[in-house]
């Protein structure tokens, strides 16, 4: 008779799942603050606004103080290392700024992408030496969740078997060590959107990807219903020269979902991938309001497309800040109501229609 080991006990299992399904409560979603110290510089170089630790600080502050109504749209912030252990003016620790909203604090635990060698340019994910230290601190700190991303590319030969294989083995390891130091593990396998490739061929390559991903869970015995998943949502490739509706979009987004990612994930919290502030609303209301079977919560953990409005309104001045959070609360209602299947469009902002993709996007 077979013997099958329990890796996690009961009740970390139900942590886990209470965490996860917190995260994708209806109508709610993430906000994804963890740009990286040189990133956060190219979005505050766009303002004007020096990149300083301090000026970071005050840009992160103005999200986290936000109203409290924010919590009716924004159920999880994830943080740079940097931002988790900053405080606001009062002295007040963020993590414990967002707990008081009822918000809750993740972490990315990912050191970034590198090279991977024998492909054409293909990448693999660095981090895992020292994971389960980090996690376990991070956790103790107040962290309920993490965030880990990979990269596939589309191109004529790839993304190969090789990467496809090495970042699913990796985000499974991230996964399975997060889950014993009692986080919940965001799975982000991320096919980039640029290239001149049409819907047909990104679908077929994120089915791919997913399918190779949920394996390697599968084998580090990953506990499902404690995990989440932040794919792409399918869409042509940036220099596509056939223009897609939202319901094409939602359709292969969610056919992708649908022959991949097992039910038993309790949501699928899509990344923006650089899509404009709209379009990305636009293209969750139209998944949710995809008719066909979605066993999974359909909601959005967005960085640019929650923010990009948000910087233009507050221009680095403290005068600005009000106007900051205004823009913030509005594309969080905006992004809750998609997650529903609830929008209507026409949210406007600073900054709701502009392309906010940049090609080999790294955090």
């Amino acid at each position: 008779m077979p013997m099958f080991n329990q890796y996690l006990t009961r009740a970390e299992e139900e942590e886990l799942a209470r965490v996860a399904n917190a995260i994708v409560a209806p109508g709610k979603g993430i906000l994804a603050a963890d740009e990286s110290t040189g990133t956060m510089g190219k979005r505050l170089t766009q303002i004007n606004v020096e990149n300083t630790e301090e000026n970071r600080r005050l840009y992160r502050q103005l999200l986290f103080t936000t109203d409290n109504t924010v919590a009716n749209n924004i159920s999880g912030v994830i943080l740079f290392h940097e931002t988790f252990y900053q405080k606001a003016d009062d002295g007040t620790p963020f993590v414990e700024v967002l707990k008081t909203k009822g918000i809750i604090p993740g972490i990315k635990v990912d050191k970034g992408v590198v090279p991977l060698g024998g492909t054409d340019e293909e990448c693999t994910t660095q981090g895992l030496d020292g994971l389960a230290e980090r996690c376990a601190q991070y956790q103790k700190d107040g962290a309920q969740f993490a965030k880990w991303r990979c990269v596939l590319k589309i191109k004529s030969h790839c993304p190969s078997y090789q990467a496809m294989m090495e970042n699913a083995n990796v985000l499974a390891r991230y996964a399975s060590i997060c889950q014993k130091n009692g986080l919940v593990p965001i799975v982000e396998p991320e096919v980039m959107p640029d290239g001149d490739h049409d819907l047909e061929t990104a679908q077929r390559v994120t089915e791919q990807v997913l399918a190779f991903t949920y394996k390697a869970l599968m084998d580090h015995h990953v506990y499902l219903e404690g995990t989440l998943l932040k794919p792409n949502m399918v869409t042509a490739g940036q220099s596509c020269t056939k223009k897609y509706t939202p319901q094409d979009v939602a359709k292969a987004t969610v056919q992708a979902l649908q022959r991949t990612v097992p039910s038993a994930v309790p949501g699928i919290t899509f990344l923006s991938g650089g899509q404009s502030e709209e379009d990305a609303s636009i293209h969750l209301d139209a998944i949710n309001k995809y008719s066909g079977r979605k066993p999974w919560s359909l909601t959005f953990s967005f960085g640019r497309a929650l923010q990009a409005s948000v910087l233009k309104a507050w221009k680095g001045q403290a005068d600005g800040v009000k106007a900051g959070q205004e823009q913030l609360l509005i594309r969080a209602k905006a992004n809750g109501d998609a997650a529903m299947g609830q929008y209507g469009g026409g949210s406007a902002g600073t900054a709701t229609g502009e392309s906010l993709f940049v090609a080999n996007h790294a955090y």
